[in-house]
């Protein structure tokens, strides 16, 4: 494949956001403020930003920093290390201002696709420069200057488009498992609530045992009714052991291996991989918690314990599901306040629902919660295969058949 040398900057502009002043931050409004946490860098897409509760902007600005669907951006701050040169595109035409610390691209059309742009931002061969060039601070720093002047090596436009469309592909593929994966445990959490919060799973009949008149018994505990029959008690009273095994320092970790190794991230499911048998946790499904993140995860295949602070729960109860816990601490709030969150978690209290009810929950989402768990292990397939194939198809080494884009 022939490939032509260019600077970014020839072939693409790079803009600045909108300097937007503190005093207008809202945690309620119309247009949200990009920041450098809508960067889901580890899988390079656009995420919803969580972490602050002021992300609104009531302010006046101008309308050129109001984003439109299919935006390119790219951070000017490195508030995580490796950052830079992450790419995102924006979902939604309307609703996202672009700040300082994010960057728009616009490629100029004639010369570069936009689908094989936003991978180019991201390849290892512009991530290397960025990194180099980088402002060595506290927090490191790029600027549009520097992102124009990265060198790169790319082919001609009908080339661009065929790699660009293949891992646009492989993106879009990853994207619907995710989606599914969002509805599917949104179904389980939905029949968790009316079964567990509101009391109403299927009575005798099948009908919604509270609105049908089912009894109910005030519970001290609680400070509520619940159904008769039912126990309270704390999630430290029905937690099994875990078979001791090693824990893997965050320095241990693989990038491939046989093994997941689950700790208390956040964002990754798999936070990296190991071929240490040893080190095994052989008792699944299990709930996950990162005692200082507040992390919960639902684990449904053998794995190995990550850094310290990952916690295995386990139930000994034959009326709680894993399933079921899985829910009941996904729904506990934690202040931050707690020096050991694990510790608080297992003074909360937890309702035993009856044998039957209990089985028939279990059953229902352990079928919706290996559906999420099989998606989970094709994303990462697809995106162990979109990151080989990504420099392999900059570089040149590797060419698409024009077949293999076709619709």
């Amino acid at each position: 494949m022939d490939l032509k040398k260019y600077k970014l900057g020839e072939i693409l502009d790079v803009t600045r956001g909108a300097s937007l002043s503190g005093e207008y931050y809202a945690a309620e409004g119309k247009y949200v403020r990009l920041t450098c946490g809508n960067f889901n860098y580890q899988n390079n897409c656009f995420k919803e930003n969580k972490s602050k509760d002021n992300l609104y902007y009531i302010g006046d600005f101008k309308p050129q920093f109001l984003m439109e669907e299919g935006d390119i951006i790219t951070p000017l701050t490195e508030q995580t290390i490796g950052l830079l040169g992450s790419t995102a595109i924006i979902p939604e035409s309307g609703k996202y201002i672009q700040s300082q610390d994010v960057a728009k691209i616009v490629c100029k059309e004639n010369l570069l696709d936009k689908d094989f742009a936003f991978y180019l931002i991201s390849s290892p061969i512009v991530k290397q420069q960025l990194s180099v060039a980088a402002q060595q601070t506290k927090i490191r720093h790029t600027s549009p200057d520097k992102i124009k002047d990265c060198t790169v090596w790319i082919p001609e436009l009908v080339k661009q488009k065929r790699i660009g469309k293949l891992l646009r592909t492989l993106d879009r593929k990853i994207e619907l498992n995710r989606q599914i994966n969002q509805n599917l445990e949104a179904m389980a959490k939905q029949l968790y609530d009316y079964w567990f919060v509101q009391f109403d799973f299927p009575n005798e009949e099948g009908k919604p045992y509270r609105s049908s008149g089912g009894e109910m018994v005030w519970n001290e505990k609680l400070k509520r009714e619940i159904p008769k029959d039912w126990e309270v008690t704390n999630i430290g009273n029905i937690l099994g052991k875990v078979i001791s095994t090693p824990r893997l320092s965050t320095n241990e970790y693989l990038v491939d291996g046989i093994y997941p190794v689950i700790d208390q991230t956040t964002e990754v499911y798999y936070a990296g991989f190991t071929d240490r048998k040893e080190a095994v946790v052989g008792q699944y499904p299990a709930v996950i918690f990162g005692d200082h993140s507040c992390a919960v995860k639902y684990v449904n295949f053998p794995f190995v314990r990550g850094a310290d602070g990952t916690q295995v729960m386990l139930s000994n109860n034959t009326n709680i599901s894993i399933e079921y816990l899985y829910f009941v601490v996904k729904n506990i709030k934690i202040g931050k306040g707690y020096a050991r969150h694990y510790s608080f978690l297992k003074e909360q209290l937890i309702v035993v629902p009856s044998n039957m009810i209990a089985e028939k929950f279990e059953k229902i989402t352990q079928n919706l919660m290996e559906q999420i768990t099989r998606n989970k292990k094709e994303n990462q397939a697809l995106a162990k295969q979109r990151d080989e194939l990504l420099p392999l198809l900059m570089n040149g080494q590797v060419a698409v058949n024009s077949d293999l884009t076709h619709d």
